[in-house]
């Protein structure tokens, strides 16, 4: 696979939730970067369409798929029982605004089967994975279908285990990314026990010190993610060895982002004075403007995508009041150097 798969320094990354459209990726592509559609979160057929939807507008793209983790599915007995504690330790937070919290949702896998199907027969030019590999079988079928595979890693560890599989390249996710942590190995940062570190929780080094690692360990192409904001940090990525920056934070606030207004005014608002690690939301480590939620949820159980489930109403209703308090504030290191206005004067800007 050639080292210029991506055709441009620049990658919007996949926000799942909402944020990455296809018209935000459309723009990305005409401002000349590459985007990435998100399939999380999403049903076969919404990932369908809205690969169609990119298709029509032109332009290059990739989506981007969750893996599910066999662990979870369902989770254990001892799991289940923090689980069922940090429900009604949510009660409190469901009161505000008339709400119930659901009952546990063990069974999720994020439709796997039927977007693999999908994209084999019915072939992106480029997947990228991220919570886990697609196995071997899966990378195979995709290059088979005219794919280019990407796997998500945060540490050599996993960089070596991905390359194993016959990835075509890896986007090298550091802890200061916004968003969930794509960790997937046991000790990773923030999986399996608790992130209070007193810190920011983004773990040892730079994004570009992790690049230079996991570059003299594997051949293939790199892409460098987490705490890239501006045109400086995007020379430092790939001076340490990576093809491409991928940034998210940095484009939450433009007027092509799908995110939620209360998430772009809150990174701009001077009332949220850093970000940290949290599983409260979702189960999962994923950076987040500390606000209330996560401040009262500290202990959060590791157990993705169940919690994520517990607190969907709960958030949805907190959006829906106004609340930044309780609702989930994906935010990178760098957050405070995010932009409002366009994603070509974003990416103007990145690429000089």
């Amino acid at each position: 696979m050639s080292h210029h798969i991506f055709d441009s320094r620049i990658i919007a990354a996949p926000m799942a939730g909402g944020a990455s459209t296809p018209d935000f990726v459309k723009a990305v592509h005409d401002a000349g970067g590459l985007g990435f559609l998100a399939a999380g979160y999403k049903t076969v057929e919404a990932m369908q369409a809205e690969i169609r939807s990119s298709r029509a507008l032109g332009g290059r793209f990739g989506i981007n798929v969750f893996v599910p983790d066999p662990a979870q599915l369902p989770p254990s007995a001892a799991l289940r029982a923090q689980l069922e504690d940090y429900r009604g330790n949510l009660r409190a937070d469901a009161l505000r605004y008339g709400i119930d919290i659901p009952p546990l949702r063990l069974d999720d896998n994020d439709q796997w089967p039927g977007k693999v199907e999908l994209l084999l027969a019915d072939p992106v030019e480029l997947v990228s994975f991220v919570f886990g590999l697609p196995g071997t079988d899966v990378v195979r079928a995709l290059h088979r279908a005219g794919s280019a595979v990407l796997a998500t890693v945060t540490t050599v560890s996993e960089a070596l285990e991905a390359a194993g599989q016959g990835v075509d390249a890896l986007v090298v996710q550091h802890g200061s990314a916004g968003g969930h942590s794509a960790a997937f190995q046991p000790g990773a940062t923030g999986r399996g026990h608790n992130l209070g570190d007193g810190g920011d929780g983004s773990g040892p080094g730079s994004t570009a010190e992790l690049v230079t690692a996991v570059r003299a360990a594997v051949g293939i192409p790199l892409v460098a993610a987490g705490g890239v904001m501006d045109r400086a940090g995007v020379e430092e990525v790939l001076a340490a060895g990576a093809q491409a920056a991928q940034l998210g934070t940095a484009f939450l606030r433009t007027a092509e982002s799908g995110a939620r207004q209360l998430h772009k005014d809150a990174l701009a608002s001077p009332h949220f004075t850093r970000t940290a690690l949290t599983r409260a939301f979702t189960g999962r480590p994923a950076r987040a403007l500390v606000n209330d939620f996560v401040r009262d949820h500290p202990d959060a159980p590791d157990a993705y995508p169940a919690v994520h489930h517990l607190t969907a109403p709960l958030r949805a209703a907190a959006a829906a009041a106004g609340d930044g308090e309780r609702v989930n504030l994906w935010a990178g290191t760098g957050w405070q150097r995010a932009r409002a206005g366009s994603v070509a004067e974003v990416v103007a800007e990145l690429l000089g």
